[in-house]
């Protein structure tokens, strides 16, 4: 029994992150992750832009933040099944997407990487449009 739930849940998920928005996302996070790792251990620098340095606690919680994303995704995936339609869990990573792109650019402005005006623009809409 385990074997099946296993195997079904695995199918699942497969199935679901082979979705090209959830590729997207889940690459948008690796940067963003990655990005706020460099910006916190080479530049000593928090969010903000204050010094600051790495901490495995801030650290962790963005990963736990990531995680609850994808299981935000993956609810708006079933909504999706319950209801035969695909837009629902599209907005929800569409939204994450911007999110973590604005993310993005910040941790690249706060090291001091200049960012094209057309970008911060684009962002900055999407953003609004977010919201």
């Amino acid at each position: 029994m385990g074997a099946f739930c296993f195997g079904s849940l695995g199918g699942l998920l497969y199935s679901y992150f082979s979705s090209r928005i959830i590729l997207i996302l889940m690459v948008f996070m690796c940067v963003d992750y990655l990005t706020g790792i460099m910006r916190a251990s080479v530049f000593k620098k928090n969010k903000y832009g204050k010094p600051g340095g790495l901490e495995s606690r801030s650290g962790f919680q963005g990963l736990v933040k990531k995680v609850v994303m994808l299981a935000i995704c993956c609810v708006a995936a079933m909504l999706d099944f319950l209801l035969g339609t695909q837009f629902i869990h599209y907005t929800v990573a569409i939204g994450f997407v911007v999110n973590e792109a604005v993310s993005i650019v910040e941790n690249a402005g706060v090291i001091g990487i200049p960012i094209p005006d057309k970008l911060a623009e684009a962002i900055l809409v999407l953003k609004d449009k977010k919201k």
